[in-house]
């Protein structure tokens, strides 16, 4: 408790000395987090308490002789300098006065920073620990993973990014809003919003607990460590600090994975040593073709099924369309893509080697099996203290890249959340109207409450027991049915309000079924063979674990709540959109002329264009659709009343290809837009015979659209 004490008794003498700009909020986090870590000193660590007292001691006593001054010194270096980053964007870099300052960065970043922060972003401490632990205890299999990533950068870039980037809009379920109507955007935002505060708790939290159990390090002060570093740099510099903050924290992630790859390998004898191993223990089965979706990873699970759930992560995700539009062209975000996904590549692939090293070490002596930790994701931070923790500075530097993987991923879920909150929920649905030159103010004050949020469910989190791993599954349940919601708006443009919240409302529903079902059923998790002969006592059972390496099967479990959990992006997004494109035609569609053409993706634009004439006239889709020059942002002429965000927004959108949609009452509908095939000098087709369309009207006093109701 000493390390508590004295960080305790420093935040408490430097809330009493703050003196200057942005004052209010840097006092408060920091009296809130003295008050925070008196009541993590005061209170007893629940997770020490279910640990066996042999376990306990060992763990102390690891962290006694292994965890020196030279590790704290490497991890509080990299979390100064996080702040530090967060200080100098806040205070000393261009001033953030407008929302789009401080939740986009001024769409000024650069395209290497913005592709690292962005890969970042995607990197959680849970998949640091877990995928070394999956090489361990099932094999390779999961590594195809990396094709999903390769597979989603085309997905991403052709079909949905250039609807974003025309649009440039802060939230991009507005867009929702936009296409469908205002009730299906607060769905789809409030949805995000439960799902991010959760998400940011569990991945904080789980890693943070991996980390206490094995080598010491306090629960609650790491936990309290990653938000309070991370609510400052966060709430301080905006977008800007969050990009910079995560470029830098990369560094420390990559360079942490690669020195205890580096050191491990030369233990055990080489990768030649561990090559042979790996094949020798089956653990380099890249290609099970099995097509039973029960199968918890098979080829097709994990490709398809992943590239489904990273589809939901680039391409309908709040946090990854910021970034997107923290830069100015559409190119810039697409070679970022790139950069992410073989960074993505690179450290999985780090990882599951390091895995591999992991069980040439422990081939005669499976820690979990002997009793000396109680999870998989405790494998590596075990391997590390007990074998590499020699090297001094080389624990603090692993704890230091767990730490960075988290900030990265809580950074930016609070600035996106920050977003979500002004934009959807005050803006869009409580119609409150945020003054321009207090924008950067306001998101400032939404992200520390919501970190403050987030960081109290910790302490709910921990007592969830069995629905933690349900929480954690969330994710990709909420992913889908977004993914599947904008599918449908940019794919199909006959489809109406009534449907896109059929749609959403039903996916959500069955993907929910299947994840709870899932954590009801508690069906055992298959891993390969495992052995305790080569411990020394008590630890010697002298006996083996053979359980099946392919699945377990149990038929008494209803085949819903057997369905790997990688394909439950994919199952809401298809039942998204079967269900809205089902009650869209029993309600009566939408005519695709009412529907703006920068609504649509524009690979579905050449499609339809490419159509017979006949099955055009029955589509009810326009002759000449997207055929010809699209009329500018010019109907209208920029005016000096505009405000700054909406004239840079306007600026980008135009050199991205697009009509920015509130310049203009008629490109709303679409009447007076060429693309669409429609003659601007005839009055607009009667639709007195389609009442149950969709379409989007215009109040006379605005330039934004109204959206129907459902």
């Amino acid at each position: 408790m000493n390390e508590l004490n004295v960080l305790r008794w420093t935040l408490r003498r430097f809330c009493l000395r703050i003196p200057g700009r942005n004052e209010a909020i840097l006092l408060m986090i920091l009296c809130w987090s003295s008050s925070l870590i008196s009541f993590a000193s005061a209170s007893p660590n629940i997770t020490k308490n279910k640990r066996s007292d042999s376990v306990s001691s060992q763990n102390e006593s690891v962290a006694e002789v292994l965890f020196h001054w030279e590790d704290y010194s490497v991890l509080a270096a990299m979390l100064i300098i996080s702040c530090l980053i967060g200080v100098f964007y806040g205070y000393f870099g261009e001033k953030q006065t407008t929302g789009d300052d401080f939740l986009l960065g001024g769409s000024s970043m650069g395209t290497f920073p913005m592709a690292l922060s962005l890969a970042a972003s995607f990197i959680t401490a849970i998949e640091l620990l877990g995928n070394p632990a999956e090489m361990y205890m099932a094999g390779a299999q999961f590594w195809m993973i990396c094709v999903a990533f390769v597979l989603v950068v085309p997905i991403a870039s052709h079909l949905y990014l250039p609807v974003f980037m025309r649009l440039r809009l802060t939230s991009c379920y507005e867009y929702l809003e936009v296409r469908f109507c205002k009730s299906i955007r607060v769905y789809a935002s409030a949805l995000y919003l439960m799902q991010m505060i959760l998400y940011t708790a569990v991945a904080v939290y789980a890693p943070a607990l991996a980390l206490s159990d094995v080598t010491g390090l306090n629960t609650y002060l790491a936990v309290s460590l990653v938000y309070i570093v991370c609510i400052f740099y966060a709430t301080q510099g905006g977008m800007k600090a969050v990009i910079m903050t995560d470029s830098f924290q990369s560094a420390v992630l990559v360079g942490s994975l690669a020195a205890v790859l580096a050191m491990s390998s030369s233990q055990v004898g080489g990768f030649d040593v561990v090559w042979d191993h790996a094949w020798r223990t089956d653990r380099l089965h890249f290609f099970d073709m099995n097509p039973d979706p029960t199968v918890r990873h098979s080829f097709w699970s994990v490709v398809i099924g992943g590239t489904m759930y990273w589809a939901s992560m680039f391409c309908a995700n709040q946090a990854s369309v910021q970034k997107y539009l923290s830069v100015e062209r559409i190119a810039q975000v697409r070679v970022a893509l790139w950069v992410s996904a073989f960074g993505l590549i690179a450290i999985y692939s780090v990882n599951f080697i390091t895995g591999a090293v992991l069980a040439v070490h422990y081939s005669n002596c499976d820690p979990i099996q002997a009793g000396v930790i109680n999870a998989s994701d405790r494998l590596l931070p075990l391997y590390v203290v007990k074998q590499l923790g020699g090297s001094r500075g080389i624990p603090g530097f692993f704890v230091a890249g767990i730490f960075a993987a988290s900030l990265g991923t809580v950074a930016s879920a609070l600035n996106s959340l920050a977003a979500i909150l002004c934009q959807d929920l005050a803006t869009g649905l409580l119609g409150i109207t945020l003054p321009e030159n207090k924008g950067a103010t306001i998101a400032r004050w939404v992200c520390l409450a919501c970190g403050m949020v987030s960081f109290g469910l910790v302490f709910a989190v921990e007592r969830l027991g069995p629905v933690l791993q349900l929480a954690l599954s969330f994710n990709g349940m909420a992913g889908g049915v977004a993914l599947g919601l904008f599918s449908l708006g940019m794919f199909f443009p006959w489809a109406n309000a009534k449907g896109a919240v059929a749609g959403g409302v039903f996916g959500l529903v069955l993907v929910v079924a299947a994840g709870g079902g899932a954590q009801l059923a508690q069906l055992p998790m298959p891993r390969l063979p495992a052995s305790t002969d080569g411990c020394v006592a008590p630890y010697n059972m002298s006996m083996h674990m053979t359980m099946n390496p392919s699945e377990n099967h149990d038929d008494a479990v209803f085949w819903l709540f057997r369905v790997s959990y990688l394909w439950y992006s994919g199952l809401g997004c298809a039942a998204t959109l079967v269900a809205g494109l089902i009650v869209s035609v029993l309600t009566g569609v939408t005519d695709p002329a009412n529907v703006p053409i920068d609504l649509i993706s524009p690979p579905i634009i050449t499609l339809l264009n490419s159509l017979p004439k006949r099955f055009k006239r029955a589509l009810r889709i326009p002759t000449r659709l997207g055929s010809e020059r699209r009329r500018s942002s010019s109907v209208r002429p920029p005016s000096m009343a505009d405000d700054k965000d909406t004239r840079r927004r306007r600026r980008l959108s135009e050199m991205a290809g697009g009509v920015f949609y509130s310049d203009a009452p008629t490109l709303t509908r679409g009447y007076d837009n060429f693309a669409l095939g429609l003659d601007p000098e005839k009055p607009p087709p009667d639709d007195h015979n389609r009442s149950n369309s969709i379409k989007l009207e215009l109040t006379s006093d605005s330039h934004l659209p109204e959206t129907s109701t459902c």
